[in-house]
């Protein structure tokens, strides 16, 4: 089992040069090549893998790290979808119809994002949503430079908003890094989604933050009138 792991560490090794490589080379035909500072810098981008010969597991800084391990565990009465616009009464009703009726609300979308943060798993749906803004993307450069941005702030292991994906997906997402294209998360982004709507969907539909919504969209019940006084 170990020379199995050590022999996949050394696959992925070889996998994520040669993606920096392809970057760097696809920079050079554009007239933008950087020095060589910024070439090792780059290559480091790529790096998920445990190689104790990477430098850049001497970047990001311990506390990083730390940090999110010793947060305090947030309530969840502090989800109200402050940060999003707000759902009308028959929007918010519809979520509980599906998982798709909330990822295609973007009341839904921000509420959701808001419960993710007490659950500390926001970083799903920031993945999920910067790969859909990845897909509108047309100008080869700067799909390249956000496919980067992407692999580094949720794929790498070495980040603190890092995902969940499986080794199978990984290996994928290396590949398409050859080439990169405005659908090379598009695995890791399906994965990602059914996670979501299996395990943290059914807990926001249950959850005291949901019902406190609805609550609040409920329309108050018209005040009494007063008796009338009989005629003189």
């Amino acid at each position: 089992m170990g020379s199995e792991r050590v022999e996949m560490r050394k696959r992925q090794m070889q996998v994520h040069q040669e993606a920096a490589a392809s970057v760097l080379q696809a920079r050079h035909r554009m007239g933008n090549t950087p020095s060589n500072a910024s070439n090792a810098s780059n290559a480091c981008c790529f790096c998920w893998c445990c190689c104790c010969s990477c430098s850049c597991l001497t970047v990001r800084s311990e506390d990083e790290t730390i940090q999110r391990s010793t947060l305090e565990p947030r309530t969840e009465g502090t989800t109200h979808c402050e940060e999003s616009p707000k759902p009308t009464l028959e929007d918010a009703r519809s979520w509980t119809m599906s998982f798709e009726r909330v990822m295609k609300s973007a009341a839904g979308r921000g509420c959701f994002r808001q419960f993710l943060r007490t659950e500390f798993s926001e970083e799903n749906m920031m993945f999920w949503m910067a790969c859909e803004e990845l897909k509108k993307e047309t100008n080869k450069t700067v799909v390249e430079e956000k496919v980067r941005q992407i692999y580094e702030d949720f794929i790498s292991i070495l980040s603190p908003k890092e995902v969940s994906l499986d080794s199978r997906v990984r290996e994928v997402i290396n590949r398409n890094m050859l080439e990169p294209t405005s659908h090379t998360f598009e695995d890791a982004q399906q994965q990602i989604y059914t996670l979501m709507q299996r395990d943290s969907y059914p807990r926001f539909i249950n959850s005291s933050a949901y019902t406190e919504l609805m609550e609040s969209l409920e329309e108050p019940p018209p005040p009494s009138l007063p008796p009338m006084s009989p005629a003189i």
